[in-house]
């Protein structure tokens, strides 16, 4: 946990946003992997640490504004617990350590819940993502399972993104940290590809790096000779020569911040003229974002100057031609650039995802395109100093969208289809950082750059 003057400040700051009402907080429970007393590795809720810094199960909490009192239920261990778990600490003794004093046993919570609900107070909540809060929350409420989530409170939603979008020193610092392991992670991948491995060796080696250090996994790694699926967990290929290998993957601090970086690695210790040729487009698409960062730039208009960047280089290569602007305005580079340049990042790797893009990536000036591509962007708000956000441009050769529209001859204005067609098993190239948002311009998070330049990669990758 932060110092305990962290999470009351907080606090302060969320109260200050409301007149009246409960707001409440429900942190995570483990969840069984296939019986109790076997659960997947525990992960505490991100606005319960935001605000209440208790990495435990079993815990909920409520700030009630009427009365301006904190409160934090949870039941102390029994002995039987003891006997397995060892000794653990006393409800009271964590809560004053984030600064409440006082606390009561779970059963209580109901009790305040209905007395709160028979009064006409407002009962503030967040959506939930996990099946045992959703059923929790509607036993609480006596609302219906199904929905209840419907219910959930705007209000306090867009009071936790505006606080939490903007990240104080102790955050950057612990982002930092995450970033350090990353580059730990990362220059051992490239070190250790090579022909004749199974992807899962790498992806084994990486996480157990995390592991060892004493730290976690932001996210399931993407470890993959198959970079060309955006999102490609399988890790059961052999590596061959000739081929690229992405590998996207970030580490969790101990207070549970996160990094998300990505490199491409050449598998035979060198690009080929081909790949060279890509991997220069993205890397130079990528600076330019970077260098583009400051307060009151829009992050769409860095994701549209990526693209035009994108079909600028591909225009170069032959794969596309025609006007530029006319080609991302009509959205032909999303046949090879499908996705968004990034998205926000602190304590999830899609920071606050659970709590609604249409809140954190996006605000009443802008809202999100139903177009292809354009509709996968996770972030469209104009940026400010403390934000912290990833960018991550790629260019893919996926065959099967290729193929329709080749069979469309869609937008053959713009895309040269004969050149493309020799691409179809080049699989898929990202570059990917984590920035924040300085007062005069960005910083490039990490205490030490992770290579990405080719002559860093092949170094690293050629053992060289």
């Amino acid at each position: 946990m932060f110092e305990s003057t962290i999470y009351e400040n907080r606090r302060d700051d969320l109260k200050n946003k409301f007149d009246s009402g409960l707001l409440l907080f429900l942190g995570n429970e483990e969840s069984p992997a296939n019986y109790l007393a076997n659960p997947y590795a525990f992960r505490q809720d991100s606005s319960f640490l935001y605000y209440f810094g208790i990495d435990r199960p079993g815990f909920t909490a409520t700030i009630d504004i009427d009365n301006n009192f904190d409160t934090i239920y949870a039941n102390d261990f029994s002995i039987d617990d003891i006997v397995w778990m060892g000794p653990q600490p006393k409800v009271s003794i964590l809560a004053e350590g984030v600064g409440i004093k006082r606390t009561a046993v779970l059963d209580k919570l109901a009790e305040q819940i209905n007395a709160a609900i028979k009064k006409g107070r407002k009962i503030h909540f967040l959506p939930q993502y996990r099946y045992e809060n959703i059923t929790k929350l509607a036993a609480l409420t006596g609302m219906n399972s199904t929905n209840v989530s419907d219910y959930a409170s705007e209000k306090f939603i867009k009071a936790v993104v505006n606080q939490r979008l903007i990240k104080s020193e102790e955050e950057i610092k612990e982002i930092e940290e995450a970033v350090d392991i990353a580059f730990k992670m990362h220059l051992a991948a490239m070190k250790m590809v090579k022909p004749g491995i199974y992807e899962q060796k790498i992806a084994g080696m990486i996480e157990g790096i995390a592991l060892s250090l004493g730290y976690g996994l932001s996210f399931r790694p993407i470890v993959s000779v198959h970079g060309e699926t955006l999102h490609n967990h399988f890790y059961g290929n052999l590596i061959e020569e000739g081929q690229l290998l992405v590998n996207d993957s970030g580490a969790e601090s101990k207070h549970h911040y996160a990094s998300d970086i990505t490199r491409t690695i050449p598998v035979s210790g060198k690009f080929t003229q081909k790949q060279k040729e890509i991997y220069q487009v993205v890397l130079k698409t990528q600076l330019n974002a970077i260098q583009s960062v400051k307060p009151g730039i829009n992050y769409k208009d860095l994701h549209m100057q990526a693209a035009l960047d994108i079909v600028t280089g591909l225009q170069e290569i032959g794969l596309m031609h025609g006007n530029p602007e006319e080609a991302v305005n009509n959205g032909a580079h999303t046949l090879f650039y499908p996705h968004g340049l990034g998205h926000m990042l602190g304590l999830d790797v899609h920071d606050m995802e659970p709590l609604g893009e249409q809140f954190v990536g996006y605000d009443e000036t802008v809202q999100r395109s139903e177009e292809f591509g354009l509709k996968y962007l996770r972030l469209a708000r104009t940026l400010q100093t403390g934000y912290v956000f990833t960018i991550e441009p790629g260019i893919y050769f996926i065959p099967e969208l290729i193929d329709i529209w080749k069979q469309e001859n869609k937008l053959k204005e713009f895309i040269n289809y004969d050149k493309v067609k020799e691409y179809k098993d080049f699989g898929g190239i990202r570059i990917e950082d984590d920035i924040i948002v300085t007062e005069d311009g960005y910083r490039v998070l990490g205490p030490k750059p992770i290579p990405k330049s080719v002559e860093e990669v092949e170094a690293l990758a050629s053992g060289k």
